[in-house]
């Protein structure tokens, strides 16, 4: 085996019994990514200099028997994670040269525990998109099929782990952007409950649904990731003050006995591809086999998610993006003298086809009276689908589901279509808007060899049952050790 084929748990084995060093495992990555980055496009910047230097720490570390879980492990993360003195541009022309001055507190997280950072991964601008075409600077292609889309907006959080072009990475969802891009690249993605990972330092989009979580190859590596991530941070004003279980902890835990709900809106909803319906079907079936038990459920407002959630993220987004103003940093048309021109001219050049459309329609929805019929009645809604999980976690313990409604399709084919990139994410929408915790693990590939992915939702703050049930699933099949052919 390659060492960078290894997962984090085979690599910090051997890093710890001193068989191989953090600077072999680095370097073996770095080649790697030289190898195949070009097929892929997965990072925007690629930190070679800065992740010798930390391996060269690590195995310092090492030596004097200083190692944590993560120590000496190549990772990296998506472009708008805030890395001290390394180029952050959300996947934007606007910030194509803004180098941060302070580290995001998961960066810190990271780096106390001794992580190596290979790079900043690729990503939809400003992480709005369901493909990874609306990066400002390049497309990221599926390891399994370089035709198709990685899933977005973390597509190349998703993209280079699938390739073995690092042994995890980080990524944020905001309506599916961990789960869905870990389906379509049949990896396993924990989006975490809102408030669980300090959002400090993260890039905003929509501030309310912003969530950081793992990208890995199995389960036991998100584990340790959310490990090493989750916690209180007075930083971040939505951070809860909860403790942090270990979530190492519940992995290899029986779950006979625990209860699985099965939304009835789900089994009926337009659009599933029957490849996704057969394998979501047949991991039930495998759930059941292990000892779950599976009853219905029903989330009755669910269909109003997709609605719902593109007036709020949109409305967020565009408060969030007032600042980009070519002033204070970022794009500047200079050749303008009038003030307002210049505002104009800048946002125009710097924000790409996507970004400018959600902009628009959240201007609109906050706008003097529109705000109550479409912002304000959208908040209703959400607390409506709020109280539909809050109902069904009453009769399960988790929810299952598709991560979406088909496979990877191919680059371009829907890039003239807003509204099928936006219904794309009509299973994850809903546990955003919750707040609640959701991951995606690997369950099965279509008739054309892509991945799919079985969507596992749960109550605030039970990311352990999660990984409890994912691990369990993981263990009854072999889906998450097939690995593309590049």
């Amino acid at each position: 085996m390659n060492l960078y084929e290894l997962t984090i748990k085979e690599a910090a084995s051997l890093l710890g019994k001193k068989e191989i060093s953090s600077k072999e495992l680095t370097r073996s990555v770095i080649d790697r990514i030289n190898a195949v980055e070009n097929k892929i496009d997965a990072f925007i910047t690629i930190t070679e200099e800065l992740a010798m230097k930390q391996a060269e720490e690590a195995d310092a570390a090492i030596s004097k028997g200083d190692i944590m879980p993560l120590t000496g492990i190549p990772m990296a993360v998506k472009d708008l994670l805030c890395l001290k003195g390394i180029k952050t541009t959300c996947g934007s022309k606007f910030l194509e040269n803004f180098v941060p001055p302070y580290n995001a507190t998961v960066m810190e997280k990271l780096q106390k525990q001794g992580a190596v950072i290979v790079g900043k991964l690729n990503m939809d601008e400003f992480a709005m998109g369901s493909t990874n075409e609306n990066s400002g600077f390049k497309p990221v292609r599926n390891p399994w099929d370089l035709s198709r889309i990685p899933g977005g907006s973390s597509g190349g959080s998703a993209a280079s782990v699938a390739a073995d072009m690092c042994l995890a990475s980080l990524g944020s969802d905001t309506g599916g952007s961990i789960r869905q891009p870990a389906s379509h690249c049949g990896i396993v993605g924990l989006k975490p409950t809102y408030g669980r990972v300090s959002r400090f330092g993260l890039v905003a989009f929509a501030s309310s649904l912003d969530q950081i979580g793992p990208l890995t190859k199995n389960v036991s590596d998100c584990a340790a990731v959310m490990n090493a991530i989750s916690g209180y941070d007075p930083k971040d004003s939505t951070s809860v003050p909860k403790d942090v279980p270990d979530y190492t902890a519940c992995l290899g835990q029986d779950i006979a006995g625990m209860k699985i709900g099965i939304p009835v809106e789900y089994q009926s909803s337009e659009g599933l591809d029957p490849d996704v319906e057969n394998a979501v079907s047949k991991a039930v079936k495998t759930l059941e086999g292990i000892g779950a038990e599976c009853v219905e459920v029903s989330l009755p407002h669910t269909s109003y998610a997709v609605a719902a959630y593109y007036v709020i993220a949109p409305s967020e987004a565009s408060s969030n993006l007032a600042r980009y103003d070519g002033v204070r940093y970022g794009i500047r048309d200079k050749d303008q003298t009038d003030l307002i021109k210049m505002y104009r001219s800048s946002r125009s050049d710097g924000f790409g086809q996507e970004v400018q459309r959600r902009i628009i329609i959240g201007t609109y929805c906050l706008s003097a009276g529109y705000y109550d019929a479409y912002y304000g009645k959208a908040s209703e809604v959400r607390t409506l689908i709020t109280q539909d999980f809050e109902k069904a976690f009453e009769t399960c313990d988790a929810i299952v589901s598709p991560v979406a409604p088909t496979p990877a399709f191919p680059i371009g084919q829907n890039s003239d279509d807003p509204l099928t990139l936006y219904l794309s994410d009509i299973f994850t929408l809903s546990a955003n808007l919750a707040g609640i915790p959701g991951m995606s693990v690997p369950c099965g590939f279509s008739r054309d060899g892509l991945p799919v992915g079985l969507q596992i939702m749960g109550k605030h703050f039970q990311e352990e049952k999660l990984l409890k049930i994912a691990h369990s699933y993981e263990q009854a099949t072999d889906f998450h050790k097939k690995k593309p052919s590049l």
